[in-house]
């Protein structure tokens, strides 16, 4: 099991969860993240309508950074020692330090179409976002990074979908990736080789500024965005560190695909540099006997 240890990187004290209208079958909610959204009130699991983001100028953000960046809120303080003694040196897990996420949360603050026409309207506010956030992560790494021994790095910027990245790339690489470069250095510095990323979709844009930056894991690398692992792989080699890239889609035409595509990997996983596991979660309609059938062929094959 790995286990992720960090500060408090994100807004604070967030928003406060309350229930703004009422419409019948829906609730409109406000989030911690102050997006307004539309809710089914039987609860059932579904992705949220977002209405509205509570920051949308300037303005807006000058204000929440004042009430809910502070870099000198107490509440981002760790407790080293307590860290120290959950975490030992001859502890038998990796430990990861989270990196938090320098784009994907500020998708979650403005929402997926408000941080499109942001980084066009307001360009200096997004980038003074991914600033605040760089900082934080900063302030982060500072405090823990000199007392415990780390193993890797992990980070969230879940801004892409099955196209490609929801940002321009000469955004992604004028703002965002130096930012990552300057958590990047610290992290080098303290011999962290390993840095992962959740990003969903298709991240194969991105990936060059990451790599630019040491950021060299990809998660869950879905294929049906970012196309079958062995593709990267052979255009970066070691460099790029890959974990996921099952296709999850595979899963549901039987045991026959299911040892096929196995089959397409092993090569990855004789090499080294890739773990497979499912690119997201599992379809609702695997077959329940199938999907232990893969589970049990992996082992057999991999290993643990």
């Amino acid at each position: 099991m790995i286990k992720t240890i960090g500060t408090n990187i994100w807004l604070n004290p967030s928003f406060t969860y309350e229930v703004v209208e009422d419409r019948g079958d829906i609730q409109i909610i406000r989030n911690s993240d102050g997006l307004l959204a539309e809710l089914p009130k039987d609860g059932h699991s579904t992705i949220p309508h977002f209405v509205k983001s509570s920051i949308t100028t300037p303005e807006d953000w000058k204000r929440c950074k004042e009430k809910r960046f502070r870099r000198d809120d107490p509440d981002r303080d760790v407790d080293i020692e307590r860290l120290k003694q959950d975490h030992p040196p001859d502890r038998d897990y990796p430990l990861c330090v989270s990196t938090g996420s320098m784009i994907g949360k500020i998708r979650d603050l403005l929402t997926f179409e408000g941080l499109a026409y942001a980084c066009y309207d307001y360009p200096d506010m997004v980038e003074d976002m991914v600033e605040t956030a760089c900082v934080l992560v900063e302030d982060s790494l500072d405090r823990i990074l000199p007392h415990l021994q780390i193993d890797a790095a992990a980070g969230w910027e879940d801004i892409c979908f099955k196209n490609g990245p929801i940002i321009s790339l000469d955004f992604f690489d004028n703002v965002v990736v130096p930012r990552f470069e300057r958590i990047g250095s610290k992290l080098k510095n303290a011999g962290i080789d390993i840095w992962n990323t959740d990003c969903d979709g298709d991240v194969r844009p991105l990936v060059p500024g990451f790599l630019k930056a040491g950021l060299n894991c990809m998660f869950p690398f879905e294929v049906n965005g970012s196309g079958h692992p062995a593709d990267l792989a052979e255009k970066y080699g070691k460099e790029l560190l890959i974990m996921g890239g099952i296709d999850k889609m595979q899963l549901r035409q039987g045991r026959e695909a299911i040892k096929s595509y196995l089959d397409s990997v092993a090569p990855l996983v004789e090499r080294g540099g890739y773990i497979p596991f499912c690119d997201h979660r599992c379809p609702p309609d695997v077959k329940p006997d199938d999907y232990l059938y893969y589970l049990d062929l992996k082992q057999q094959m991999f290993g643990m």
